[in-house]
């Protein structure tokens, strides 16, 4: 559940990055290419957080919560800094 919220987020993220940046031609055009970046970045924050609950959550669960929600965090930021604008254009 909580990788499906970090591909919710960083796909909202990126939504509002290229709004402001006007890339596209509209909020549909960009909807496949958000669905597709959204459902990546989920499947890699399901395996973070399945490695942290499942290894580090034996020892200690607020370790293990802490460390997911850190690296869901770099993993939404590394998302948004890498996709925020496709083919160089710079707002």
């Amino acid at each position: 559940m909580a990788g499906l919220a970090t591909g919710v987020l960083g796909s909202v993220l990126l939504a509002a990055a290229w709004r402001a940046c006007d890339v596209g031609v509209n909020g549909a055009a960009n909807g496949l290419a958000l669905i597709f970046h959204g459902a990546l970045l989920a499947i890699m924050a399901t395996a973070w957080w399945g490695v942290l609950i499942g290894y580090v959550g034996r020892w200690s669960l607020t370790a293990a919560l802490l460390g997911g929600t850190a690296g869901a965090a770099v993993m939404a930021w590394i998302f948004v800094a890498l996709l925020r604008a496709p083919d160089g254009y710079r707002c």
